[in-house]
């Protein structure tokens, strides 16, 4: 088969595997990544191999804009210190932690080790985000992990880099030190820098499909020059996505942002499905560049690191909980407790970013069909292990379902209900009392689905489902065109979402 041909069975396969995960309740990136090893080392299955940076930029750079994209400043400086313990912090003791196990077990040069521990040390953004939008978790856990899926592989990349050229040149020059230095900031500066040149740009496409073109144009180009200068991709990617968000809801009109939203859920789910897929096939690659026996000498060394890993991360993370309950300054406005504690640690999928960047090392780099298997060992076993016990864990933790959103969306919708009627008090006439009626519909101190509101949604949605039917015989009939039935349609569409109930409202993502 070609290359197309392969794709279109592949994806075929995760359409079902999709259901299969939904039904048995596992995360998908566990399912697809698993069925990928599964699938490669079938006879005759399809051979694509990953190429380190074009795979970086495709499937890491829309997942990083779309996730930083809704991840706001002001919890970000908010935060910033348990997201400090764990995107830096945490990468640099995982990392130390394993590239001792890869000179004391593996005989590693402390470069080479140096470098493993980079590249197994952070839990990648798209795989967290596509876990934990599958499980219903504590929202001030959920935002400290988004928060550190988002940063923590612009360190490991740093750190990456840094151990890399000590390897290859057996010291760090000062050339290379100012380099790396300027790499965080410079790709924060620039990032924001190039976020002000689109905004300037957005009006002259405001309202167009060339408009959805250009933001995905724009976040692949982004990544690509700040990787030809030098800086950290990744900051410069998150920079210029929460930079863009700013005000972009007043800026944005609401037909666009709604047709943009659709576009990029779709598309991201679309590259983290292909992503997931893709990691697990790449076990043929990887297994058949080693002997049997390799591979038994090798058995130990990867649970090992694997086990280190979870191990670490667990009691960093517990640590720091302790140390931000007997030190209030530590907390940054994060309260967690034990519970909150032991979910967060268990919380260290790897992914894309692992795969990618041990496929990036050179041919003679130290040992390097061991590094390789050791990070697609990692890959795959934290997906598994901690994909599949995440939704229990959650549970047995008595976690289930402490968003807290729920009483948020009640007093949001308040306030804005009081705003508008505070707008519309001087108004008077039809048009007035009819705003004022809607507004005043709005719950005060209960929950959403509960009361008038239920009541109105219901009798609505009743005279919808009428209006659709009539809306099908007028088109039978030939009374409406099609441009006019498009157009009514989706009036009808964007009235029959503003009315249903807030779970009604989501797409499942499979």
């Amino acid at each position: 088969m070609s290359f197309f041909e392969s794709l279109l069975v592949l994806l075929l396969a995760a359409v079902l595997l999709l259901q299969v995960s939904r039904r048995l309740t596992v995360p998908y990136p566990t399912m697809l990544a698993a069925a990928g090893v599964c699938i490669a080392l079938v006879p005759g299955a399809p051979r694509i191999s990953l190429e380190p940076h074009t795979t970086l930029a495709l499937f890491l750079a829309p997942a990083l804009v779309d996730a930083a994209f809704d991840f706001p400043v002001g919890d970000a400086r908010k935060l910033w210190r348990p997201l400090f313990a764990l995107a830096v912090l945490a990468v640099v003791i995982s990392a130390g932690a394993v590239a001792w196990l890869g000179v004391a077990m593996a005989g590693l040069p402390i470069a080479a080790a140096l470098a493993l521990g980079a590249i197994v040390a952070p839990p990648d953004a798209a795989a967290a985000t596509a876990v934990l939008s599958s499980v219903r978790m504590p929202r001030g856990s959920i935002v400290v992990l988004k928060g550190e899926s988002l940063l923590n592989d612009a360190s490991a990349l740093l750190l990456f880099s840094a151990a890399l050229a000590f390897q290859a040149r057996g010291e760090v020059d000062g050339h290379l030190a100012w380099r790396l230095a300027l790499a965080a900031p410079g790709g924060i500066i620039l990032g924001i820098v190039l976020a002000k040149v689109l905004r300037a740009l957005n009006p002259l496409v405001s309202g167009t499909l060339g408009g959805n073109v250009l933001e995905f144009v724009t976040a692949f180009g982004v990544w690509v020059i700040a990787e030809r200068l030098g800086l950290s991709p990744v900051l410069c990617l998150v920079a210029f996505a929460m930079t863009i968000a700013r005000r972009a809801g007043l800026r944005t009109p609401p037909r666009m942002r709604i047709h943009s939203f659709a576009v990029w859920t779709s598309a991201v789910f679309f590259l983290n499905v292909l992503a997931f897929l893709l990691m697990g096939l790449q076990a043929r690659i990887i297994l058949a560049d080693m002997s049997r026996e390799r591979l038994v000498e090798a058995a130990g060394f990867v649970s090992a690191v694997i086990a280190c890993l979870i191990v670490v991360r667990m009691a960093w993370v517990l640590i720091y909980i302790r140390l931000a309950q007997l030190i209030p300054s530590l907390r940054g406005g994060y309260k967690p407790n034990l519970r909150h504690g032991v979910l967060v640690g268990w919380c260290g999928m790897r992914g894309l970013v692992t795969l990618a960047t041990a496929f990036a090392l050179p041919a003679d780099f130290p040992q390097r069909d061991l590094v390789v298997l050791t990070a697609f060992a990692v890959v795959l076993a934290t997906l598994v292990i901690q994909g599949l016990t995440l939704s229990p864990l959650v549970k047995l933790l008595g976690l289930d379902g402490e968003t807290g959103i729920d009483a948020e969306l009640v007093h949001v919708r308040a306030e804005l209900a009081a705003a508008a009627l505070k707008e519309l008090e001087n108004d008077h006439g039809e048009a007035a009392d009819h705003w004022r009626f809607r507004f005043a519909a709005v719950p005060v101190g209960f929950p959403p689905a509960t009361g008038p509101l239920e009541a109105r949604c219901t009798l609505g949605l009743k005279a919808l489902a009428r209006q659709r039917v009539r809306l099908e015989e007028l088109r039978d009939e030939q009374i409406v065109g099609a441009d006019a039935f498009l157009i009514v349609q989706e009036e009808l569409d964007f009235e029959e979402v503003s009315i249903s109930r807030d779970d009604q409202r989501q797409i499942e993502e499979s």
